[in-house]
């Protein structure tokens, strides 16, 4: 019997997303209106897929470890919690290492299962039409081809690679591969539409194990390589997979459509497209989420606290504080705690150059967000100045920050909600709502909240230098005691 892996590739920071999209907690985590962020509607999309004839192993999440436990929070809350196993990647290397990864753990153990490969941050509608057409291309899977998923343009993107089909005929679903273009500019893209055989690149494989290792074998021998000493040297587990990151650190990032499938037209590599009829986008852009958003009667996309007068065909997003606007059109305003972006909307393709001048001045703001999630829950960084800095912290239920010390600051604590178990010096006592305590410098300390409620404190902190690297941990939950990732 066949054997198929669903594999999601998490890796990405979405920065056309940007600020809502940071490096640290990027656009497949984000909530943009519905229930479920991207990364979940991914999981539940491969999970419900149905497979006849077919074995089905649970499905294997390649990220960067730095998701980790963004990955395992959101995972907790669709109450998936031991349905998944996770590769962690050392470094950012782009998807081709990525897919090596996976294939190499899915043909171990003397298996060759077929990979269906999907991004972790992509919009699919119609999930009847998807299911039906993967199971189509399983079917060519099994026979020996690669399969990749082109979806019909209904608009001349900049945004998306495109795939020019072999004589193409709007009587067939599966067409060789004649050739790929990436990200045109506006008069190609357009000249594209027009000829009718181009269609947009999703990004969606399907193949088995063995022949992507042998197509990277043949193309890029050495990232091949470099990932397989990577991963023979991690630490493997059942459902926790960290290569070593000595030789990873060194492989040259590169996309599986770059490394890979783009030299595969006219080769001995069987490519073949299926067409994607199923609602697909990969909300890559302000642009694009704006057009798969529920719009009012003047073409607005208001998420939040937002007043409008005369405004059209605008994307306005706050959700921290009031935002008023007048007499605009065509405009984009995404307002965050600690950055506010402004443009025209159809500009939004283009924010990278903006990025690009941001990450000049080495912003924080482009790394992650002033609201900061650990494994335990997350603090929001409400105020600093000399000598001080107040954050708001919530530990989740039956969750711990690390026992741990700071040599050149000390910490005040007062209990918001909840109730918090703290560790200080040589005792332990129990605070409630409104209650306080004081760390000293240099006492061993916890926080700790082992009740069925969250626990939200205030802290203040107070000193001579007060960044995330004063720590010294003892104990961690979470197999970090030599992170230097703040307050665990």
């Amino acid at each position: 019997m066949n054997k198929i892996q669903p594999v999601i590739l998490c890796g990405g920071v979405g920065s056309r997303l940007w600020p809502l999209s940071r490096n640290n907690y990027p656009k497949q985590f984000i909530e943009l209106g519905d229930k479920d962020t991207l990364f979940q509607q991914s999981f539940k999309r491969l999970e419900q897929l149905t497979y006849p004839n077919a074995e089905k192993k649970n499905i294997l999440i390649v990220s960067n470890k730095e998701h980790r436990f963004l990955i395992a929070d959101q995972l907790n809350k669709l109450n998936k919690q031991n349905s998944y196993t996770l590769i962690l990647e050392p470094a950012s290397k782009n998807t081709a290492p990525a897919l090596t990864l996976a294939a190499l753990n899915g043909a171990s153990e003397n298996e060759d299962p077929i990979l269906i490969v999907s991004p972790a941050d992509q919009l699919i509608k119609d999930i009847p039409a998807f299911n039906k057409a993967v199971v189509k291309a399983i079917e060519q899977a099994i026979l020996g081809k690669i399969v990749i998923f082109g979806v019909p343009p209904t608009s001349p993107e900049t945004g998306y690679g495109y795939i020019k089909a072999k004589d193409f005929s709007h009587e067939e679903i599966f067409f060789k591969v004649e050739s790929f273009s990436e990200k045109p500019n506006q008069d190609k893209a357009q000249q594209y539409i027009e000829q009718n055989d181009y269609f947009w690149n999703s990004g969606i494989f399907v193949l088995r194990a063995s022949l992507w290792l042998e197509a990277i074998r043949h193309f890029d021998s050495k990232t091949l390589d470099i990932v397989t000493k990577s991963y023979k040297n991690g630490t493997n587990s059942s459902d926790l997979i960290k290569p070593s990151s000595t030789l990873f650190d060194t492989l040259y990032p590169n996309s599986i459509d770059y490394a890979v499938i783009e030299k595969c037209p006219n080769t001995h590599f069987d490519l073949s497209m299926i067409v994607l009829n199923a609602g697909w986008s990969d909300l890559g852009s302000w642009q694009s989420i704006w057009k798969n958003s529920y719009k009012d009667k003047d073409d607005n996309v208001l998420e939040g606290d937002v007043v409008v007068e005369k405004v059209k065909g605008s994307y306005i997003y706050s959700k921290n504080r009031l935002v008023a606007c007048m007499g605009l059109e065509d405009i984009l305003i995404v307002d965050t705690p600690d950055a506010l972006l402004v443009t025209k909307k159809s500009l939004s393709q283009d924010l990278k150059l903006l990025i690009s001048n941001i990450n000049q001045s080495k912003h924080n703001a482009l790394i992650e967000h002033r609201k900061v999630y650990r494994p335990w829950g997350w603090y929001d960084l409400l105020d600093i100045g000399p000598y001080f800095k107040v954050k708001r912290i919530l530990v989740n239920p039956h969750s711990s920050l690390s026992l741990q010390k700071h040599e050149k600051r000390a910490e005040h604590w007062v209990v918001v909600t909840g109730e918090a178990e703290v560790t200080c010096g040589n005792s332990i006592i129990k605070l409630k709502q409104n209650q306080s305590t004081y760390i000293p410098i240099g006492t061993i300390h916890r926080l700790s909240n082992p009740f069925d409620s969250p626990l939200e404190i205030i802290e203040i902190q107070t000193g001579l230098y007060l960044e995330e690297d004063d720590i010294q941990r003892f104990e961690d939950d979470y197999g970090r005691l030599n992170q230097s990732e703040g307050n665990l």
